[in-house]
Parts: structure tokens; sequence; C-alpha cells
């Protein structure tokens, strides 16, 4: 499996209906380990605590973190993202 920031992003605004997805690459070319940093902004993270929504976003990324040695993850709600922006 081939992990990119487009793959990440495509799957998790697919799976969780995302209203909005940015993914970073942060693997360094000296290192062979994968590092990737997300922002998700779903309305499926409504009325649920930090932790359930990660456990969303792993489990839709179940094959790939596989293959991730660090992964940073923010999930937000819609109104939550408006109010950051």
């Amino acid at each position: 499996m081939e992990l990119s920031t487009k793959y990440l992003m495509e799957k998790l605004q697919r799976d969780l209906a995302a209203e909005h997805v940015a993914v970073e690459d942060n693997t360094t070319r000296s290192l062979c380990a994968c590092s990737f940093r997300v922002l998700a902004v779903s309305a499926k993270f409504e009325r649920k605590p930090m932790l359930q929504r990660h456990r969303l976003v792993n489990a839709c990324l179940a094959e790939g973190l596989l293959h991730i040695n660090a992964f940073e993850q923010k999930t937000l709600i819609p109104e939550q993202w408006a109010r950051e922006r």
C-alpha cells in the first residue's frame, strides 16, 4: 500500500463524510518512517468525546495505520471549525 496525503484525505472525506480534511506529510527524507498530521471536520463527531472521534478516524484508516509510524490527529465538528478559522 502506498500512503499519500491524497489517499488519506479521500478516505476520510468518503468514510466520515468530512466537510474539511487537511493532511500534512511530516515524513523526513532521512528516515524510512511515515509520519502524518490530520485535521478532520465532520458532523459524525457531534456529541462524541475526543477519544471516540479519534477511534472513528483510526477505524477509517485502520489498514493505512499499520504502515504509519507517527500519526497526529485533530477532530472537530463543523461549529468548532467555524470558530477556529
